[in-house]
């Protein structure tokens, strides 16, 4: 019988190594097994890599169960079939097959848009382990909103570190057409104020459910009114991991997961609606 597992995918490069060691802390906090696959054109190859990646992980955690599989295959398609199966999917922002084409972390935005499971992209210098908060933007879609703050309140549990989330303004505050200076203010104010209410109720029902269970974890909720892919950019400094939800429409990302996946100061965290 396959032991749950985090599977990470490795090619002998620094980046994945330190992918690897990200997947080794996330297979030890879910008490799981790790899966370290390499995709290769000739599975003779593999060998010297999946062996030293499975050395270095024993060397590590000794007690944690590591299985090692090469697979023939593109790094893409290889590990989108892995993370059917896998609890999370763990990959390096480069490497992963060593062409220059690839250093801007295509592999990881391409297997971003096809993942069937919770996919972390190992970004940013933060260590694997610490007291950094977990950080949520929810866009307000819901299906991915939901999916999503499941994942980051189980996530901030495990952690045992404040949960912060960071939700998309849903009004645009227009202004009316002006009879007099006084009635404006006055009309755009109240519109204001009751844009502000609706945004704010709609933030607390997309994170009342997983709030329920999981009432230990600290949040602190706010919502955004510029831009939230920025917003949830410059919070990532102060983050251990981000967490946002992934709808694959046509196999593309949205701008926030693509701000994110470039220019994130810590790893994040990809959860696609089922």
């Amino acid at each position: 019988m396959t032991l749950r597992h985090v599977a990470v995918g490795v090619d002998g490069s620094v980046v994945a190594v330190r992918a690897l060691d990200w997947a080794t802390e996330e297979a030890l906090r879910r008490g799981t097994a790790l899966r370290i696959v390499y995709a290769v054109t000739d599975r003779d190859e593999a060998g010297p890599v999946l062996a030293s990646a499975a050395a270095r992980v024993h060397e590590r955690r000794p007690g944690l169960p590591v299985e090692t599989r090469a697979v023939e295959d593109g790094t893409v398609r290889a590990m989108a079939r892995e993370s059917e199966r896998a609890v999370l999917t763990v990959v390096g922002t480069r490497g992963l097959g060593g062409v220059t084409g690839l250093l801007v972390g295509s592999v990881s935005l391409r297997l971003a848009a096809h993942t069937h499971g919770p996919l972390l992209v190992v970004r940013g210098d933060h260590p694997c382990a610490g007291g950094r908060e977990v950080l949520l933007g929810l866009e307000g879609d819901a299906d991915a909103d939901a999916a999503a703050a499941a994942y980051a309140f189980e996530e901030a549990g495990r952690r045992g570190t404040r949960l912060r989330v960071l939700h998309s303004a849903t009004h645009r505050h227009i202004t009316p057409e002006p009879t007099s200076p006084v009635a404006v203010t006055s009309l755009d104010r109240q519109r204001k104020a009751r844009d502000d209410r609706a945004d704010e109720a709609v933030a607390r029902f997309g994170i009342a459910r997983p709030r329920q269970e999981y009432p230990e974890v600290d949040v602190d909720s706010r919502t955004v009114r510029t831009g939230l892919a920025h917003a949830l950019l410059a919070a990532t400094r102060g983050a251990g991991v981000v967490v946002i939800g992934a709808h694959h429409r046509a196999g593309r990302l949205g701008l926030v997961a693509h701000t994110l996946l470039h220019h994130s100061h810590c790893p994040v965290v990809l959860v696609p609606t089922a």
